[in-house]
């Protein structure tokens, strides 16, 4: 890959480059007693109007990325380039209008993202308040109609089921044509239907309106229909699985066990360094002592042994 810097001059600035680009990203959060390592070296790309999730364990650094992108939190090392900007060398005041310009977010919880005593068409119209926009109920009515909630615009939090919130909160991180919407475990507390309508939602903003749709889940179901899936693990990227060609278009079949079926083809993950993470199901089977491994290249493949079981079947057997 060429040089982030040189692909954002040539490329992105003017709208035909990446959407993200991810190098080296360190995150190191420090106390007085303790020091955190979160993002150890995360290298990714993201295409524009790509729909892609992001999956890992608790701790494995993938909020703090998403915070990152939201210009929440900044990278201890590394470069961090979204829709040609430089979050690394961003301003206080470039960031804001970053935040209100480019970047949609839908958290988690939803008393985050709507006012309890406002109603729902005038949750969509507050962010509006920020900006230039002067038809700002026709943008929000707009807006409710896309996620389908055209007909509780006058409905407050507490009159709206969970579901119902949680779409309203996509409206809202929409207010402001953001180019990348960023989507923290959006089908998290939800069942099953309503999270194939939030998963429409998403998959409409990205292949009819562009918009870059990042989403970090534990839904297993909804992390098999998203085109990509990337896995971090230990603050890196261990492992890609992309959308095998013959379920692009069925996402609304009933015959297919989403939870179950595999629909993707996994690939583990080169860094730029050239280390990679073996899957953890595979490194049990090598039943290794420590952390040490055999490498070697046999026939055009790449081999990884355990060293100790290789000297064991070498050993004469003393005991004969």
């Amino acid at each position: 890959m060429r040089d982030a810097e040189l692909i954002v001059n040539e490329e992105t600035d003017n709208g035909s480059g990446p959407m993200i680009i991810a190098q080296n990203l360190v995150k190191i959060y420090k106390t007085r007693d303790i020091e955190v390592l979160a993002l150890q070296g995360l290298d990714l790309t993201v295409e524009r109007g790509e729909l892609m999730a992001i999956i890992g364990n608790s701790g494995s650094g993938k909020s703090t990325f998403l915070n990152m992108l939201g210009g929440l939190d900044t990278p201890s090392a590394g470069k961090l380039f979204v829709d040609g900007s430089n979050l690394f060398d961003m301003t206080g005041r470039q960031k804001e209008l970053y935040k209100k310009k480019t970047v949609g977010f839908v958290w988690q919880n939803n008393a985050r993202n709507l006012f309890p005593y406002l109603s729902a068409i005038e949750n969509v119209m507050t962010p509006m308040l920020l900006t230039k926009e002067k038809n700002r109920r026709e943008r929000a009515e707009q807006l409710l109609d896309i996620v389908g909630m055209s007909h509780r615009k006058t409905s407050r939090l507490g009159e709206l089921s969970g579901g119902e919130q949680q779409r309203v909160a996509i409206a809202i991180a929409l207010a402001n044509n953001p180019k990348l919407l960023l989507a923290d475990e959006p089908t998290g507390s939800v069942d099953k239907d309503t999270a194939d309508k939030i998963f429409d939602i998403f998959r409409k903003l990205s292949t009819e309106m562009g918009v870059t749709v990042v989403i970090v889940t534990h839904d297993v179901r909804l992390s098999k229909k998203v085109n990509r899936v990337v896995a971090i693990r230990d603050g890196r990227i261990s492992s890609e699985r992309i959308l095998r060609e013959q379920y692009k278009d069925v996402f609304t079949a009933d015959n297919i066990s989403w939870g179950n079926e595999e629909t993707q083809d996994e690939y583990v993950i080169l860094d730029r360094a050239g280390r990679l993470q073996i899957p953890e199901k595979l490194l049990k089977k090598l039943e290794l002592k420590d952390n040490k491994v055999t490498v070697g290249y046999e026939d055009g493949t790449l081999t990884i042994r355990n060293p100790n079981a290789a000297a064991e079947e070498k050993e004469p057997d003393i005991t004969e």
